[in-house]
């Protein structure tokens, strides 16, 4: 059966913006926000810790598992900063969030964040990490880049995706309508 409300994955380096972007769209959009961190704490989806990145260590597979039958009906604002482990079928854009480099570095040195993991962090994001791993795991048109530096920003990205769950839907709706 085909979704009626679309999955969004909202990815991108940490600091970016994901889950504020994603707890601005919840409500409007009418879609379930699906923080993946959250999930694999509340399911146990971890593997381990690692203590140079003082992380945890999340198992993709047992993640994919705990969300696959709630994912596949649609309706998911997901929240994670990778995208590769999810299979293409179940997701209807990708939303690559990217910031500047000294915004970026000021919202990790305040979220306190080892060196280590800052540098880890900064390196991916100047590197486009995220945006290359995007770009290899769906196609073009499910993807696009958003800059993430400002208030600002963060309410052009809310209204434009608003629009494409909009639009979307009103397309579901006119398919359904001349299958029926």
């Amino acid at each position: 059966m085909p979704r009626t409300r679309p999955n969004i994955i909202i990815t991108g380096t940490p600091g970016v913006g994901k889950t504020t972007l994603c707890e601005s769209l919840a409500s409007p959009t009418h879609l379930v926000h699906l923080a993946i961190n959250r999930v694999a704490k509340e399911r146990d989806c971890y593997d381990g810790w690692h203590d140079a990145l003082n992380s945890w260590i999340v198992d993709e597979d047992k993640v994919l598992d705990a969300i696959e039958e709630e994912v596949k009906l649609g309706g998911y604002l997901i929240d994670w900063h990778a995208c590769d482990l999810f299979p293409e079928s179940w997701i209807d854009l990708v939303v690559v969030l990217r910031s500047d480099s000294t915004v970026l570095y000021d919202r990790l040195k305040a979220r306190n964040y080892s060196e280590q993991k800052l540098q880890e962090n900064m390196d991916a994001e100047i590197m486009e990490v995220l945006l290359d791993e995007a770009r290899e795991a769906f196609h073009k048109d499910l993807i696009i880049e958003l800059q993430s530096n400002s208030s600002d920003d963060m309410e052009a990205n809310t209204t434009r995706i608003e629009t494409w769950v909009e639009q979307w839907t009103r397309d579901r709706c006119s398919e359904a309508m001349r299958d029926a």
